[in-house]
């Protein structure tokens, strides 16, 4: 079996704020699913990101929100160069975003992180597999 499609679906407070930073990075938004209570940003052909306002996130789930004090989900994203890992790490802390850490080089693989405007752990990465120790 092969998954054809990921939408992760994240809670945010301000679905217009949350358009224009992922807009300033670069990102394109799906109009057929861009609406006042959610946004979809297409990350690739086959992964987008589902922002639901709090309000319409809670119908999916029976679950409360976090108060933003806890880490619910770290999403990772691979990029093709370590040029650009830092390329959307640094528009993104350029547009309200935090740094999460400082950027990590292990060799084969290079990552860099962010807390995006609503508090979403963001780890972007680049990997050389070619490079992996064995």
């Amino acid at each position: 079996m092969k998954i054809n499609q990921i939408y992760v679906n994240l809670p945010v407070k301000n679905i217009q704020k949350t358009k224009e930073f992922w807009m300033k990075l670069g990102f394109s938004i799906n109009k057929d699913i861009d609406n006042e209570k959610s946004v979809c940003v297409v990350m690739s052909d086959n992964i987008s990101v589902m922002f639901l306002t709090e309000e319409s996130f809670q119908t999916f789930s029976e679950r409360p929100l976090p108060k933003g004090d806890t880490t619910q989900v770290l999403v990772a994203i691979g990029l093709n160069s370590r040029e650009e890992v830092d390329q959307v790490v640094n528009a993104a802390v350029a547009n309200g975003a935090t740094q999460h850490e400082e950027p990590q080089d292990h060799g084969w693989m290079y990552q860099n992180s962010f807390w995006d405007i609503n508090g979403h752990g963001w780890n972007v990465i680049f990997a050389d597999l070619s490079q992996l120790p064995t």
